[in-house]
């Protein structure tokens, strides 16, 4: 009898776990018709994100390889940020060997050289792994105290809140920021389903529905950035780096 009940038990709670994440998977999905995703997204990005001054360094914190996503997006704004601001000395915050011309940090410098950038304004910093250990890294560099210059930050929005915050707790004083958003085609993509052939199949036509085609997807991406974001601010403000 007592293991018929410890197997009760087990199904029950089972069954329970079953039900939650049912229920959670029908928020998500309700979410994504929804603009909350974008709006958290943008939150992120914008929350913390001003411009206050010129910049005398501007640091392209690193993303993913090269070529990415992010970090073709990151030195896109990292570009713009340079030609408005010509003083300015770009720091490429990504481990590795800029020695070595395969690396992630030289191909990131490459594509900045190659939009116009003196190779002798940039510079690297090699070793920080995560976010609080490239702000400890800038806190004394180019044989300067980095500290109470101007710095900008470039990285991807959903990076920026965090880094901003850690920047600040590390002892940054004059800290900008600058998202390095997408940004959304200008066409109108509708289409008409049966004029471009194929089966005719009992199915509602989705050429004139962008919520199905791409918002749905999109947010649902936006969603596990922001709960990844998330979950990583709170690891951070419990180990106390911001």
């Amino acid at each position: 009898m007592a293991k018929q009940n410890i197997l009760n038990r087990i199904r029950v709670l089972f069954r329970n776990i079953l039900l939650s994440f049912g229920f959670l998977f029908l928020i998500i999905l309700f979410l994504s018709f929804t603009t909350l995703p974008y709006w958290g997204y943008y939150w992120l990005g914008t929350s913390q994100s001003k411009i206050t001054e010129k910049p005398d360094y501007i640091i392209l914190l690193g993303g993913g390889g090269m070529p990415s996503e992010s970090s073709l997006m990151r030195v896109f704004y990292a570009h713009r940020a340079a030609m408005e601001s010509p003083e300015s000395r770009i720091v490429i915050s990504i481990p590795g060997n800029p020695e070595d011309s395969t690396s992630t940090a030289r191909q990131v410098a490459q594509e900045l050289i190659s939009k116009g950038i003196d190779k002798q304004r940039i510079l690297y910093e090699q070793t920080g792994t995560n976010t609080r250990s490239e702000a400890l890294q800038l806190q004394q560099f180019n044989s300067e105290n980095l500290t109470g210059k101007s710095i900008l930050l470039v990285t991807s929005p959903e990076h920026m809140r965090r880094a901003v915050l850690v920047f600040r707790k590390a002892g940054f004083t004059r800290v900008s920021a600058l998202p390095a958003f997408e940004s959304a085609i200008e066409a109108k993509l509708f289409f008409e389903d049966d004029q471009l052939g194929g089966n005719k199949i009992l199915v509602p036509d989705i050429g004139g529905n962008t919520e199905v085609r791409y918002q749905f997807w999109n947010h649902l991406k936006y969603e596990i950035l922001i709960a990844r974001e998330m979950a990583a601010m709170g690891y951070y403000k419990l180990r106390g780096w911001i």
